[in-house]
């Protein structure tokens, strides 16, 4: 194996990490977003602790977006690069 085919490798499977841990931050935003609206009203969170939520939520995904483009045009450079 060459040291290109190492790197490539390296830097194809630190884009597999990142893609896991956007997977993980968009099912994990996904699970605490709909608890907290089911657990909302049982703590007697008001309207304003909901709306932090959803921004927090809307955060996190619009993060988990700019980060699946990322990889997107990583993998498209790495193929351009063959």
């Amino acid at each position: 194996m060459s040291a290109q085919d190492q790197t490539a490798e390296a830097r194809e499977r630190a884009l597999a990490k990142k893609g896991r841990m956007v997977s993980l931050v968009i099912v994990g935003t996904m699970v605490a977003w709909v608890l907290s609206l089911w657990l909302a009203p049982k703590f007697g969170l008001t309207a304003r602790h909901a709306i932090l939520i959803d921004f927090l939520a809307l955060a996190a995904l619009a993060w988990s977006f700019i980060v699946s483009l990322q990889i997107k045009r990583a993998r498209k450079a790495a193929q351009n690069d063959r």
